[in-house]
């Protein structure tokens, strides 16, 4: 399978092999003089066993009060509601699996049922009567906008392979959307959302996302009810594809409060389950906050000290509450993999970043103190962590992970180090190696090889051999991070003196200006996407959560730097993301 056009030669298979680089663009944009983006670093000295000159990027401190976090408690904590939880809910599946003479209205419930939070509590009858719906006969779609997509999106979200043909009828003689559609806002936002579902070469799908596109821009300046306009904008600041499920759920369950078709029993349980789920997570980053400041990595001065935000990384990535132990030691993981990433971009020298791939390479500290005391509480903490959780696989699962994650955290690190020999070099990487080795460097991979064996019941060798070939599932993820991330972040990390970004490589590469070369790789993002779709429906030797982890990694990522850094300098959306996940509860009507 591969991406199509001048955007790019991504070379992607479903089937397991090693990551493949990007290949060299095709533009036709005329090449000038290569842009210079290497700058000059923000240094400073540290007196630590070294008189080297040290790079500091002054990350901002963490705004939590880590006592604070330790302290996070719930009314909505114990076994209080579990009665009150059990009457919802048996309502809720009452209304699922009822009979109805109007499909539409079935296909609307179970959407609102998902956006709500609450497709963990209903997989199995959501399933069924999604698979009903399936196999009834399609005519009650008619010509109705609203309707065929709708069906068309929530069958592709639960793994059918729906014709794209079913558009067919809202477009004229030449293959394009009826100009009458545009006055169908409801259709239109339906059709918007459900593009974001389609695969490569399906050409009705790419014109369905560019026409419902520009003529909801354009209805969002016109004469809109405040209901609708809500929404509108809601869906152009992000699609519903690409949103994380729990903070969707925060923007749906206020917004569904305000329909006057409203379910009462539905919107009663969307809030408590809501409350209820945050309370377990409450404990679990209020336990994590006590092992950060107990390691000591808060105290790393070069180092980004984002505790909170990393659990809102695991979080996002396996959301449901029955995975703790994911969250608990994906969390830590999280962490350590900022810091070495730290340690290694805008920290180490050359030869102190070459002896610490090699001690983590080889699995062994007998040698670490050759390095200087902050590096080598980095990779003590690092290797103590990592025997803790290979000691609980073990103990919980029976299975000596440690080989294969060891091997995990090698790779990565010999990809920081590609890029701190680039850095020190100053070499300019073309787009191919750039992506080539950021693919890697990301930490996705190492992120999404934890979620595989933190939730499932019986880890297997022919998963993990799997796993390790890179199959294009986990592949498309990782780059999904690397290139959002670099949308994100790469202004910030220029300005301290890190390496080129993909943006930088595509200018270098091309002569093509900044602002082009942001479009290209967005143009990128929106085209692995489409890859990743296709490859959701694939057959694999694993099953949920892990399955839905390396979507939710992507949208993860999107969600963190959609509007800037904001992992590395964290903004107000993620400021406002964090209260909403871990400190303020739903208001509940007695």
């Amino acid at each position: 399978m591969t991406l199509q056009g001048p955007l790019s030669t991504f070379v992607v298979t479903t089937h397991p092999r090693k990551p493949l680089p990007l290949a060299k663009i095709a533009s036709k944009v005329c090449v000038s003089k290569p842009v210079q983006c290497i700058t000059a670093p923000v240094t400073e000295t540290h007196q630590d066993d070294s008189s080297a000159s040290r790079r500091n990027a002054k990350y901002a401190p963490s705004f939590w009060d880590y006592n604070v976090v330790k302290s996070l408690s719930s009314n909505y904590d114990g076994k209080k509601y579990t009665s009150q939880v059990d009457e919802l809910k048996d309502d809720v599946k009452r209304l699922i699996h009822a009979e109805t003479y109007v499909p539409l209205a079935k296909l609307e419930l179970l959407d609102s049922v998902q956006r709500l939070g609450l497709n963990y509590q209903f997989q199995k009858d959501i399933k069924q009567a999604i698979d009903a719906i399936c196999s009834a006969d399609d005519s009650w779609l008619g010509g109705d906008l609203h309707s065929t997509a709708l069906w068309f999106r929530i069958l592709r979200e639960h793994g059918y392979a729906v014709s794209q043909d079913v558009f067919q009828r809202f477009t004229d003689e030449t293959g394009n959307f009826k100009d009458n559609l545009r006055e169908d806002v409801k259709g239109l936002l339906s059709l918007y959302e459900a593009s974001y579902f389609g695969f490569q070469g399906e050409d009705i799908i790419d014109k369905a996302k560019a026409f419902s596109l520009e003529h909801l821009k354009t209805s969002v300046q016109g004469e809109l009810s405040p209901n609708m306009a809500r929404k509108v904008n809601h869906a152009l600041d992000m699609p519903l594809h690409w949103k994380l499920p729990r903070v969707e759920a925060i923007w749906y369950i206020e917004t569904y409060e305000r329909e006057q078709n409203r379910i009462p029993s539905l919107l009663k349980l969307a809030k408590l389950d809501y409350n209820i789920v945050q309370s377990v997570h409450q404990k679990e980053v209020s336990k994590l906050a006590s092992w950060w400041v107990d390691i000591g990595l808060d105290k790393i001065p070069f180092a980004r000290d984002r505790l909170v935000e990393h659990y809102f990384w695991a979080n996002g990535i396996v959301p449901e509450p029955e995975y703790r132990p994911f969250r608990d030691m994906g969390t830590k993981i999280i962490c350590l993999i900022t810091t070495v990433d730290d340690v290694y971009d805008v920290y180490g020298t050359l030869e102190e970043l070459k002896l610490f791939t090699d001690y983590v390479d080889r699995w062994d500290i007998t040698e670490i103190d050759k390095l200087p005391v902050h590096i080598k509480t980095v990779l003590l903490a690092l290797f103590n962590t990592v025997n803790e959780i290979g000691y609980w696989t073990m103990r919980e699962r029976d299975f000596n992970i440690i080989p294969y994650l060891t091997k995990q955290w090698a790779n990565l690190c010999k990809a920081y180090l590609r890029e701190a020999t680039w850095y020190h070099s100053g070499y300019k990487p073309t787009m191919e190696e750039y992506m080539e080795n950021a693919s890697v460097s990301i930490g996705g991979l190492l992120m999404l090889f934890s979620a595989y064996f933190l939730t499932s019941e019986k880890i297997t060798v022919e998963a993990l051999d799997f796993i390790d070939k890179v199959p294009s599932v986990m592949w498309c993820p990782s780059i999904l991070v690397r290139l959002t991330n670099d949308l994100g972040t790469s202004s910030h990390e220029l300005a301290r003196g890190d390496n080129l970004k993909a943006v930088q490589c595509y200018m270098n590469d091309t002569g093509a200006s900044e602002e082009m070369s942001r479009k290209h790789v967005d143009n990128l993002v929106h085209e692995t996407w489409k890859i990743l779709n296709k490859d959701l429906l694939g057959s694999y030797p694993f099953s949920e959560p892990f399955l839905s982890a390396n979507p939710n990694i992507a949208r993860t990522s999107q969600t963190f730097y959609q509007y800037g850094d904001g992992h590395g300098m964290p903004q107000h959306w993620t400021k406002d993301h964090l209260k909403s996940l871990l400190v303020e509860p739903f208001t509940l009507s007695e």
